[in-house]
């Protein structure tokens, strides 16, 4: 077998922690994934992965050696991406990643200026929740909202922040107690927004007042989707919050009200993931730069119609 293919297989099996998951990843078998790893580790005389029947392990030469192999494979793919004018021309398919609340708007006028700019490349935008692993799903870049940088092995861009705020309709807010300060919070039904980056079951609010953690009760219904938490608001359902950028178009047209209009939650970052390391693709750095001006400018811009100052954060 071809040594660099040996060396790449080797690296997506550390990447991906399954010789059968790196089979379907390259449309091959498990006996010839297992058989690449062998005549690495013979002409090495070395051992790389501890093999089980339940798991596999990365030994220490094999982390050493996976680390040599990716710098080897970023120059060989570089290389190759330089003769090909890879990373000068977009073209191809742009398979992208987002969380559904940012996704629905933001990202999607994104994607639809990034493919005006660079006509031939295609985009496919997947929407959901879960975080995904780009090499398994063979996807380009995702989108996440994280207060810190995301801990994982991909190249991360910051592209924005995002808060969220308290909001909800003007019809509950005439039926209900009046909401001039947090602890007021208590009185109210209050929805639990449950994504991923959000506990459920307190909010972390800063403001005019310095910060403040309420923990809700009473509202006796709990959504993991901005547009869902938007429609149960907007309905009446109680106090919830949403993001700047989900709830801006509510606010303007007065179908939702801030509430407690000093304070939001803290912080999040809009990161840009993906997973090249030696090199950058062009539809892929073009996109992200996209994602920054037509994504992060207009988060900079609803903050500051809501009255949040950013900070400035990596």
């Amino acid at each position: 077998m071809d040594k660099l293919y040996n060396m790449s297989v080797f690296a997506k099996v550390v990447e991906m922690g399954s010789f059968t998951a790196v089979a379907n990843h390259l449309s091959t078998t498990v006996g010839n994934i297992s058989r690449a790893i062998t005549v690495l580790e013979e002409g090495l005389n070395a051992r790389l992965i501890q093999r089980s029947t339940r798991r596999l392990v990365v030994t220490d030469v094999g982390h050493r050696f996976y680390d040599r192999c990716i710098a080897i494979l970023g120059d060989v793919e570089q290389a190759e991406a330089e003769a090909s004018h890879a990373t000068a021309t977009p073209r191809g398919v742009l398979r992208v990643h987002a969380i559904p609340g940012l996704g629905r708007t933001l990202v999607t006028r994104a994607a639809l200026a990034y493919r005006k700019a660079y006509p031939d490349v295609s985009v496919d935008l997947f929407l959901s929740q879960r975080m995904p692993n780009l090499l398994e799903d063979q996807l380009d870049v995702g989108i996440v909202i994280s207060r810190t940088l995301p801990d994982s092995t991909y190249v991360s861009q910051k592209i924005g922040v995002s808060h969220c705020v308290l909001v909800a309709s003007p019809a509950y807010l005439e039926q209900h107690p009046p909401v001039h300060t947090p602890e007021d919070l208590a009185q109210h039904a209050c929805l639990w927004l449950t994504t991923v980056d959000y506990a459920p079951d307190e909010w972390n609010l800063e403001g005019e007042h310095g910060a403040f953690t309420h923990r809700p009760t009473g509202g006796h219904l709990g959504l993991n989707d901005m547009d869902a938490m938007a429609t149960a608001l907007r309905d009446g359902a109680g106090i919830g919050l949403l993001a700047g950028y989900s709830a801006i178009e509510d606010l303007r047209r007065g179908t939702l009200v801030r509430v407690l209009p000093g304070y939001y939650t803290n912080q999040r970052n809009v990161y840009a993931l993906y997973s090249s390391r030696q090199f950058v693709d062009a539809k892929i750095k073009l996109f992200v730069e996209t994602l920054r001006q037509h994504v992060g400018e207009q988060l900079e811009r609803d903050a500051s119609e809501l009255g949040i100052a950013t900070k400035e954060t990596a």
